[in-house]
């Protein structure tokens, strides 16, 4: 309960913050780089429920020198890293169960990011039947844990940090086997194949920020770096240079349905109020292209599709992702 409440408090923190108060970007962008060349993890090892088989899982997080501590703790950030996985530890009805969709992978003398989409499967001959789609996603932010239901997903996750740069550009390695079917599974039906393909999405928005009276969080989309990984891609690409649009950018040319404001509440960004509460950012517009911005969303994810839904087979690899600034 006491790391619940820590998670919580600073979350809220994290948004009260007033422009004059937000971190220096400079320490943001360093701090996001440094982590970004995915050669430190550290690993959780978790005994599951014997209802379950009672296996020991691993959820790895890419910060530290490969340390393994075994636990059944909350999850909590250390000092100075900014990064998440959506490998997450839940706990519901009493039993507890993990997930890991995102893992470390040899590349060179070092490590990058494997992150990809597939099936967790729970069967108990004649008590649990259960077969999830799991998204591989990392991203700057936070993950509440323990996962105690199903219900509303994008409210257990609060993308971003506060953040007053301009960046020019998200620049990163990768590569990529993509466009797999679709399958939705939330688990409380059979495994449906939906007959269309899925890909990776790199996200990067800058938002202008506010609570209005009622405790509604409003923001106005100030820049977009946004990607639809849509073609296998079996060698590394080195140095993808992915440039930040200012502004409005429904009339761009490469302007995409995918890039547009998020409202929908099934995949909108959510966030912890001034008062504590959970409650979903409403992007009402596009800034004008000099405002200056005080949120930073940044996800990497091995599927464009909603919770639950995915490109089973997906897998995206990743490193060397750093913020170039202007």
């Amino acid at each position: 309960m006491r790391r619940t409440i820590i998670f919580f408090l600073t979350a809220i923190v994290s948004f009260s913050l007033s422009p004059s108060d937000l971190p220096a970007q400079e320490s943001i962008t360093e701090a996001i780089a440094s982590y970004g060349t995915f050669d430190s993890w550290s690993v959780r090892e978790v005994k599951e429920s014997a209802i379950i088989g009672g296996k020991t899982a691993r959820l790895y997080e890419f910060y530290g020198n490969q340390e393994v501590t075994e636990t059944r703790e909350p999850y909590v950030a250390p000092e100075g890293y900014l990064w998440r996985t959506n490998n997450v530890l839940a706990v519901v009805a009493g039993v507890t169960k993990t997930s890991n969709t995102v893992f470390p992978e040899e590349r060179g003398n070092g490590y990058c990011a494997r992150i990809e989409t597939h099936i967790e499967s729970v069967k108990v001959l004649g008590m649990i039947n259960m077969d999830v789609t799991c998204q591989g996603a990392m991203f700057i932010g936070a993950l509440e844990e323990p996962i105690r239901d199903t219900k509303s997903p994008m409210t257990k996750v609060m993308y971003g940090v506060p953040y007053d740069g301009r960046p020019a550009a998200l620049v990163f390695d990768y590569k990529a086997d993509v466009g797999h079917e679709v399958i939705r599974g939330t688990g409380f039906s059979a495994l449906k194949e939906m007959g269309y393909p899925d890909y990776p999405m790199v996200y990067m928005v800058l938002q202008k920020r506010w609570e209005d009276e009622k405790g509604e969080v409003h923001a106005l989309r100030v820049g977009s770096a946004i990607m639809q990984i849509d073609r296998n891609v079996p060698d590394w690409e080195n140095g993808c240079r992915l440039e930040v649009a200012y502004g409005d950018i429904t009339g761009e040319p490469f302007y995409r349905e995918y890039m547009g404001l998020k409202n929908d509440p099934e995949t909108a960004f959510w966030c912890i109020n001034g008062e504590g509460k959970k409650t979903m950012v409403h992007e009402d517009g596009w800034a004008a292209a000099d405002e200056e911005p005080n949120w930073l969303i940044l996800t990497f994810l091995a599927s464009s599709e909603q919770a639950f839904y995915g490109g089973v087979g997906n897998v995206l690899w990743l490193d060397n992702v750093r913020i170039e600034m202007q």
